[in-house]
């Protein structure tokens, strides 16, 4: 008898993507509806109500699309990256500015943001052209094809004056181009541009000393003089061309917003504010934290956007290293599942999506802990499935559903 296609369905992702959403329901819930109500607008002390319908409709959304078959979304991938294109350009032309971005498409009483649902269909169309690159070879055309699939909306939503999601776009490409066999020597020289650009941010000579280091280690690793050239290139020139626009290109409120993380008292009362706060707050929180509704930073409101992009401040706060070191596990593990259930599916296309996907998720995850702790510039980039964000929830809870849709309808996928 044969196997229905749901008995297949991975649980355990569902049930770990349900507690990572309750954790960021409860943060919600405290940061917008306690004694900090008093000092919020009554748009944002409704946060957690928002956010709790949204959950309910990335539910909703979930079941659905496990409903669909296999080749629906390879049929869809490069259909729905135009829409996303479409999406963001209409955004940009016509769309609402909400915290200096114009980014939002206003449809009545719902305002749902471009660049996040623009995520599904770029790393949908990646996946279908990296999934054909081992069949069709030409590996060197379509690596140029899939980094510019990144760059274009990249470059839109820059213009949307949203760098933050655009590098997210641009931070899936290592993840992508490593799973579909492209050599580890041309993913390491697509990685190291921002490493160089952060040190140089740092300190300038590190990051010069990083680009020798890195080259020696390239030349030493390949013995390929074109790829110990092309290395030297691209994380030098990054550091310099980063130093050049700090001190010549940028603007000094710019250039505040990017360098305050280095020390923020000397922007206390700038761009470096959000990270005094959310620094006190995780601090004070302690091993075990001050309790629900219990921290003083999250309840006299000075957090600045702590149900959204700083709500990891809340959670440090309130449930201290232990709450803080629970909710990052399970992003890790959700993150390792869904690779793995990629891999198991046991075909490119599952394998790229699931890259993407995590990927993306990474980054997300990478520079919201690491903005919010003071150790990378604030760029406005929310944690996944915890941060408030109807539009943002819905994607990355798209994302995690389609690579359950093909993990567990693997035996769809044609065999070569």
């Amino acid at each position: 008898m044969r196997t229905r296609w749901y008995a297949k369905l991975d649980w355990i992702t569902i049930l770990t993507w349900a507690a990572i959403v309750s954790f960021g329901l409860v943060a919600i819930y405290s940061a917008t509806r306690g004694p900090a109500s008093e000092h919020l607008l009554l748009t944002v002390q409704n946060n957690f109500n928002r956010q709790l319908l949204w959950a309910a409709i990335s539910f909703v959304s979930l079941i659905m699309v496990l409903m669909l078959p296999v080749r629906f979304w390879q049929g869809i991938a490069f259909p729905a990256y135009f829409v996303g294109l479409l999406l963001i350009v209409a955004a940009l032309m016509f769309g609402r500015e909400i915290n200096g971005a114009r980014s939002w498409i206003v449809i009545g009483p719902i305002s749902l943001q471009s660049s996040e649902l623009a995520k599904v269909g770029t790393i949908l169309a990646l996946a279908q052209l990296f999934g054909s690159v081992r069949e069709q070879g030409n590996v060197l055309g379509r690596t140029l094809a899939g980094v510019g699939l990144l760059i274009v909306p990249a470059v839109l939503i820059v213009l949307q004056n949203d760098t933050g999601t655009a590098l997210v776009f641009l931070g899936a490409v290592p993840f992508v181009l490593f799973w579909s066999g492209i050599p580890l020597s041309v993913v390491a020289i697509l990685v190291c541009p921002p490493v160089a650009g952060y040190l140089a941010v740092v300190h300038l000579p590190t990051a010069i000393g990083f680009a020798a280091v890195f080259s020696l280690a390239m030349y030493l690793g390949t013995r390929q003089s074109g790829l110990t050239a092309a290395s030297l290139v691209v994380s030098g020139g990054t550091a310099v061309i980063t130093s050049f626009a700090l001190n010549k290109v940028l603007q000094p409120h710019q250039v505040a917003r990017i360098v305050s993380f280095l020390d923020p008292e000397a922007y206390r009362f700038t761009s470096g504010f959000h990270v005094i706060q959310a620094r006190a707050a995780i601090g004070s929180g302690g091993f075990s934290g001050k309790g629900f509704m219990q921290g003083t930073q999250t309840q006299m409101a000075f957090v600045p956007e702590q149900s959204t992009d700083f709500v990891f401040s809340v959670i440090g706060e309130e449930f201290g290293f232990v709450g803080s070191f629970a909710l990052l596990c399970l992003l890790g593990f959700l993150m390792i599942r869904l690779m793995l259930l990629g891999l198991e599916a046991r075909h490119s296309f599952a394998v790229l999506f699931s890259a993407g996907t995590v990927g993306i998720l990474f980054i997300h995850v990478l520079i919201n802990v690491g903005m919010t702790m003071g150790l990378m510039p604030v760029i406005g980039i929310p944690l996944p499935f915890v941060s408030y964000g109807g539009s943002a929830l819905l994607a990355n809870t798209g994302l995690l559903a389609i690579v359950l849709n093909l993990n567990m309808r693997r035996d769809e996928f044609p065999r070569y």
